[in-house]
């Protein structure tokens, strides 16, 4: 099937990225207080293999450069130079640019740029209801990035009370627009069925807009429906394509499915070695399910070369994060005090962050 062998020679190369980045990564696995899963307002969790995905709503501030988009074209096919000032960080030479383009040509990415740097502070003091009123100027001649600006603003309540209503009508005039972010956040409204009726349907139509566009929170939320036949008919080999894309761009979660499909060999040829390899860079960013799954390989030597310490670390750090494993309580609970001693010497640097985070 082409969608397999795709998925295989993308596998292979994402296998080979990742052998580099492990040993790197090998040099330094102490943890800072920064690592682990991202997290969006609603406070994403990784969830396990086969269960609903509560994908992230997307975070970014409206000053963010939307993904899979060209730069914003100006009047006449001239260079946009406010926006390659803003690129550059010179802000108050893109606002200056930026006003005299509205003034002279009522140019209207000049008046989403002023909208992104009042809404950022940058060049001017942060002002997010002068930034509201310019985005909605650039919205109402049809700008899908101040569209998709206002939307965030409403979902986050700045420039007034957070109003979902709103924010949901401006995602959608967005994804019509083809704007992938605002695809992906409208489908998040469509598979949650609060403000509109649940239909997985129209959530991965959605979700194929922004993960063509490359966005990788949309390609892992996709493969989850195309795994679980929601909304599309289940098809684990599209599922691992798109996994297998979202890895590339280090999502997490993607990482940790892909790894488990990789390692029984679902919808991909059997690679326990490949499984591992990405099991171990899900657990260096901070993932239970991953670094559950990376000791019990450990333990027994299937994907990666036996290694009571490491999967003893392992062990004890996903436990700290919630995951429950009795075999593997009873594998380290038999080894001898050094081997224990040294696995609980390597986990203590992990412990300590988790210990000091709030719960």
């Amino acid at each position: 099937m082409k969608t397999s062998a795709v998925s295989v020679a993308m596998l292979l190369a994402l296998a080979g990225m990742l052998s580099l980045l492990g040993h790197r990564a090998a040099l330094a696995q102490t943890p800072d207080a920064k690592t682990g899963t991202k997290t969006s307002p609603a406070q994403h969790k990784s969830h396990r293999p086969g269960v609903k995905p509560a994908p992230k709503e997307s975070t970014s501030k409206p000053n963010a450069p939307e993904q899979g988009a060209a730069a914003p074209k100006s009047s006449a096919n001239e260079p946009d130079l406010a926006y390659g000032a803003f690129q550059r960080g010179y802000f108050i030479t893109a606002f200056s640019l930026a006003t005299k383009r509205v003034e002279e040509k009522d140019d209207v990415s000049a008046m989403t740029l002023l909208g992104e740097l009042y809404a950022s502070g940058f060049g001017v003091p942060q002002n997010e209801a002068k930034a509201a009123e310019w985005y909605k100027l650039a919205a109402a001649r049809g700008d899908r990035n101040a569209m998709f600006a206002l939307g965030i603003l409403s979902l986050q309540g700045r420039a007034g009370p957070r109003d979902r209503d709103a924010s949901a009508k401006w995602f959608a005039a967005a994804a019509k627009l083809g704007h992938p972010l605002a695809a992906y956040n409208l489908a998040l409204l469509y598979m949650e069925g609060q403000l509109f009726p649940q239909d997985f349907g129209r959530a991965a139509e959605l979700l194929r807009v922004a993960a063509n566009a490359g966005n990788p929170e949309a390609q892992y939320a996709l493969g989850t429906l195309y795994k679980e036949g929601r909304g599309v008919a289940k098809d684990m080999s599209e599922a691992v394509r798109l996994w297998t894309l979202a890895s590339i761009a280090d999502n997490t979660d993607a990482q940790v499915e892909l790894g488990v499909a990789v390692y029984n060999g679902d919808g991909t040829a059997k690679n326990e070695q490949a499984a591992a390899l990405l099991f171990h860079r899900a657990a260096l960013h901070g993932s239970p399910i991953a670094q559950d799954r990376l000791a019990r390989i450990l333990s027994t030597g299937r994907g990666a070369p036996a290694n009571a310490v490491e999967a003893t670390k392992w062990h004890l750090i996903s436990k700290a994060r919630g995951e429950t494993n009795l075999e593997l309580d009873d594998f380290v609970n038999n080894l001898d005090a050094d081997t224990r001693a040294a696995g609980e010497k390597a986990a203590k640097p992990w412990l300590d962050v988790i210990k000091r985070r709030p719960s």
